[in-house]
């Protein structure tokens, strides 16, 4: 379609004042650019990213601040009064290769609910409406919403055709949404992008073309559900985190598009699993947040107190588990793990006996031939370290010591499994109190086999608060780490190998 830029939906109807409340005009740059646009989570609009782009024609858009003060009013549907919320958009973040933005406002809207995303395609032949605060047949600048029906054209690759009744797409209606309504539901299926724009106050009269295409929003439930998440992400009280672990806990596989999740254990003795995202982003590897544990009521208590350590562990037949060593010395596999908490409860030690409450630090890896990841890797208060393998066959009753008693071992503040260096065995990286991290290649019954220096002593790897390695970016294999720091900021080293950790990205500054 040779159109130009959607910039509202001449011949529509001006909607009531108590529907679509979740319309958003945005006003950008000062009135240098008008757009509409939908709110799908209560600071998140989404829209067009043309209405940001230097060049409208060729929307491309770099994720931050927009490049023009734009000011966006939710929840007014007729702008000549007073409701609603007023505030600055602070962020758009573009869906690569289609004319989507989500962006961000500078505080959460009240009192209006946002509309939600469609899961389902549409169709050919279907109607949508589709609103916005464009112009008119009669207004430059209308003061009210407007929507009108289209029907569905042609379905595409991330794009949709559409033609309006007796109505068009018209300038200022750029970002606007075509909604689908369907049993007293509405929902978002696609946003205005360009229109011939026929019978538009402005447009050649003898323009009568009502067609327009639509981007696609159907099929991006997933992303607009992970921008939303990111400020909730970056608020928690990372400082307060105590014990991380990895695995895949609510879905996914190496090489699958669900990347590690991660649980976290807070000082409160809350329990928060964290879903790893679907896509390759390292500044945002999570994308949803479920509390497996709540922090106990005042005057009541947790189990979730009295963790010392706690690491993922794969024992096959469906999500990840858990591996917990207690204050008392009790040792509990939780055999999976999910969203709605832990399952498969089993003791592996008993409380008060006389051999666990001397480990140190435990991770869980595939240092076998066992293709599961539960052979358990042990530090003791002694300097000793032991590999007891295939926790879900053996339990801990199956011992093989890889190292003899060494004062060195001692000082080893945090441990974790991963598959750094591509050996048939996973590898073991342990940060020592002095700021060190070494790299132990290829661990296996037999021991070590040579080390790598990745951080130097008196590194900042000493305020290390807690630690994983997991496939939070790539997903190939687990060779990424990420660590909370003492400050609560939080770092993903995407990548790790034998030369070093390589790029730090701060996912929490």
């Amino acid at each position: 379609m040779a159109s130009v830029p959607a910039y509202a939906v001449a011949g529509g109807t001006a909607t009531p004042g108590g529907a679509y409340t979740f319309a958003v005009k945005l006003d950008i740059g000062d009135g240098k650019r008008s757009c509409s646009g939908a709110l799908v989570d209560k600071q998140w609009v989404l829209t067009a990213a043309g209405c940001f782009a230097d060049d409208p024609k060729n929307p491309k858009v770099t994720e931050g601040a927009p490049k023009w003060k734009t000011t966006a009013t939710v929840g007014r549907t007729d702008l000549t009064g007073t409701g609603g919320t007023v505030t600055d958009v602070t962020q758009v973040v573009p869906y690569a290769g289609r004319d989507v933005v989500m962006a961000q406002l500078a505080k959460p809207v009240s009192g209006v609910t946002p509309v939600a995303v469609a899961s389902a395609p549409p169709t050919q032949g279907e109607e949508l409406k589709v609103i916005g605060f464009g112009r008119t047949k009669t207004e430059w600048v209308p003061d009210k919403l407007h929507a009108a029906a289209f029907t569905v054209d042609a379905v595409q690759d991330g794009k949709l055709e559409i033609t309006g009744k007796s109505a068009a797409v018209c300038k200022g209606d750029t970002g606007g949404p075509a909604l689908r309504e369907s049993g007293g539901r509405v929902e978002v299926v696609a946003v205005n992008s360009t229109s011939w724009q026929g019978g538009c106050l402005g447009t050649d009269p003898a323009e009568t073309r009502t067609g327009a295409v639509d981007a696609r929003v159907d099929d991006l439930g997933a992303w607009v559900r992970q921008v939303r998440y990111r400020p909730v992400f970056a608020g928690a009280p990372w400082e307060k985190a105590t014990h991380i672990a990895s695995g895949y806990f609510t879905g996914g596989s190496a090489g699958g598009t669900r990347h590690m999740d991660m649980i976290v254990r807070w000082n409160d003795a809350e329990v928060t699993l964290y879903q790893g995202a679907d896509d390759k982003d390292p500044r945002h590897p999570f994308a949803a947040e479920y509390q497996l544990a709540e922090p106990p009521k005042a005057g009541k208590t947790s189990i979730w107190q009295h963790v010392e350590q706690l690491t993922g562990a794969s024992f096959g037949g469906g999500s990840d588990g858990l591996v917990v060593r207690w204050v008392d010395g009790e040792l509990t596999q939780y055999t999976h793990v999910d969203a709605k908490g832990f399952h498969g409860e089993k003791t592996l030690a008993k409380a008060k006996n006389t051999t666990w409450p001397h480990a140190q630090q435990i991770t869980a890896g595939r240092y076998t031939a066992n293709q599961q990841r539960d052979d358990l890797l042990v530090t003791w208060d002694d300097g000793r370290v032991t590999l007891h393998p295939d926790l879900g066959t053996n339990g801990v009753d199956k011992v093989q010591k890889l190292l003899a008693k060494t004062s060195t071992w001692t000082h080893a503040s945090q441990i974790s499994a991963g598959e750094f260096t591509g050996k048939k065995t996973m590898d073991l990286l342990v940060q020592w109190s002095d700021g060190e991290a070494t790299l132990y290649p290829g661990v296996d019954t037999a021991g070590f086999h040579g080390e790598s220096n990745v951080r130097p002593e008196k590194s900042y790897w000493t305020n290390v608060n807690a630690m994983a390695g997991g496939a939070f970016v790539a997903n190939a294999r687990a060779n990424d780490v990420i660590v909370s720091w003492r400050n609560g900021s939080v770092s993903l080293y995407p990548g790790v190998d034998a030369a070093g950790t390589h790029q730090e990205i701060k996912i929490v500054k």
